[in-house]
């Protein structure tokens, strides 16, 4: 398989991904009562609404075209915690929904590998299987990374409303939390991600 076709199909799926995962964050504080999102034109699938030149575009496609590595963000959406109906847990439901959102996405599709057997149309374009497959585990992925307890990632925000007496402890970490998130990322995360997939499709990912 072309290796620039694998990695361009890899960016697009996180990009792609990432636009669902930050369009729930917006939807679920919009169904609570807070219109921010809306209003500054975020409440949208479309893509450019949602890209952030550099963390989105020249970094990640740098990293990837040349190292292999993926590192990048979205634009957070902006929402104000407020104006959440919800006072106790708005900001709870707001932050569960992004990474809820992509593992539905890895669910759905990877019980369609599963048990469908349309795609075994398909036998002879192993392709397209491994595609599919790739947006299983992406989306597994960044559910699990976007669930890591630090700052700025949805997980603060767990801790921060289920365990507040613990969120101090999160919170002194400051800025060092991305650096701790990445080093879990890459050496733990992945065979969590694994074992997902692997419940989730019926067999390890790599085909």
């Amino acid at each position: 398989m072309d290796q620039i076709i694998v990695k361009l199909f890899l960016y697009l799926t996180i990009v792609v991904s990432a636009v669902f995962h930050e369009y729930a964050h917006g939807f679920a504080a919009y169904r609570l009562g807070d219109s921010t999102a809306k209003n500054e034109g975020r409440l949208t699938l479309n893509p450019l609404a949602h890209l952030d030149p550099i963390g989105t575009v020249i970094l990640p496609l740098f990293l990837l075209l040349s190292s292999g590595m993926f590192i990048g963000w979205a634009k957070p959406v902006p929402y104000n915690p407020h104006n959440l109906r919800d006072k106790k847990y708005g900001d709870l439901k707001v932050a569960i929904v992004g990474p809820l959102t992509n593992l539905a996405i890895a669910i759905v599709l990877g019980l369609i590998l599963r048990f469908f057997e349309f795609f075994t149309f398909y036998a002879g374009q192993p392709i397209f299987l491994e595609f599919i497959g790739l947006i299983v585990y992406i989306n597994i992925f960044l559910a699990l990374f976007n669930l890591i307890p630090f700052p700025p990632l949805d997980g603060s925000k767990v801790i921060m409303n289920l365990f507040p007496k613990f969120w101090r402890y999160f919170e002194q970490i400051g800025f060092l939390g991305i650096f701790i998130a990445l080093f879990f990322a890459f050496f733990f995360i992945s065979p969590i991600a694994q074992f997902i997939f692997k419940v989730v499709v019926g067999h390890s990912f790599g085909f």
